[in-house]
């Protein structure tokens, strides 16, 4: 099994930037893919971004590219995502997911069915 802790969400103001913390404990593992969703109140989860925990490949929704940028810190066990320049429409509570092992593709690795381990979310407020 593999916990997901997400960490780093707050109120901001529209403009602001943040960084997300998504803390991976338990199972060890050497290659995954990790992403980030996000889920408004009364709307369907979202993908935001992956990354291939191996490579560090990674991908964007159009909604965010160059805004926020994944990465990850091996040595830690940590994903991150930082968010610039944020919007109103940004404010959600954002998940942390992994496939272990990897095996979602570009054209999949959007839909929240492919991850198994979820965190239990982090909100983000972003003020007009």
């Amino acid at each position: 099994q593999v916990q997901l802790a997400e960490s780093g969400g707050e109120l901001v103001q529209a403009g602001d930037s943040l960084r997300l913390s998504c803390a991976a404990s338990g199972r060890t593992f050497s290659a995954a893919s990790l992403a980030w969703f996000r889920q408004a109140p009364g709307k369907e989860r979202n993908f935001v971004a992956a990354i291939s925990w191996r490579a560090g490949t990674p991908h964007y929704a159009d909604s965010v590219k160059g805004r926020f940028t994944i990465s990850r810190d091996i040595a830690k066990n940590t994903v991150y995502l930082q968010m610039n320049n944020l919007k109103p429409d940004d404010t959600a509570s954002y998940f942390c997911a992994a496939n272990i092992p990897p095996r979602v593709t570009v054209g999949t690795m959007g839909r929240p069915s492919e991850y198994q381990y979820w965190g239990q979310g982090t909100q983000v407020t972003v003020s007009s």
